[in-house]
């Protein structure tokens, strides 16, 4: 996909997906004493989660996993939609667009690994960090270069915000 293709879906999209574990984290998984799992999120990514929700696209959660870390986290940014436990990602993205009345091509997804490949295929934007599976970036229209959970999320978030011509008048709010 050129350049201006991929910035043209940018723009397009209502709906943007995000997996967890290797995109809004490391990866690492730490389990406490008790089985607890715990994980760290970036607040520069949260920061630009709420952006992009605020420029008005959705933001939801699609992963593989369970975990009351991501739910806490979804609730802390105000994501109403954290789809965990997930199995088939492309399936659950196909049944939050016909809720919202959208089509794929209007949904975006960042995901890392190959179990993600079906969703960020199906969507009209595809992205990834840039540590990824490489795999994975050579067959999503986006790579970023931070890594997962170390900004990757922030900057897809700021390049679907510059698509859609948003993200200089943000950053100029900032400065008053």
């Amino acid at each position: 996909m050129s350049e201006i293709n991929v910035r043209d879906a940018a723009r397009n999209v209502r709906l943007m997906g995000f997996d967890v574990d290797g995109v809004m984290t490391d990866g690492t998984i730490w389990f406490g004493p008790d089985g607890d799992m715990m994980k760290g999120f970036n607040t520069l990514d949260g920061h630009g989660l709420k952006m992009l929700a605020g420029a008005g696209v959705e933001v939801i959660i699609i992963s593989g996993r369970s975990s009351a870390a991501v739910q806490h986290r979804a609730r802390n940014l105000g994501i109403t939609t954290a789809l965990l436990g997930v199995e088939n990602k492309r399936d659950a993205m196909r049944e939050v667009a016909a809720e919202r009345g959208l089509e794929l091509r209007q949904c975006g997804y960042m995901g890392d690994d190959i179990v993600d490949l079906p969703v960020l295929r199906a969507c009209g934007f595809s992205a990834a960090p840039a540590n990824a599976h490489f795999f994975v970036r050579q067959h999503v229209a986006w790579v970023g270069e931070a890594d997962g959970g170390r900004g990757a999320v922030r900057e897809v978030c700021e390049f679907l915000l510059d698509a859609r011509g948003a993200l200089d008048a943000m950053l100029q709010d900032c400065l008053r």
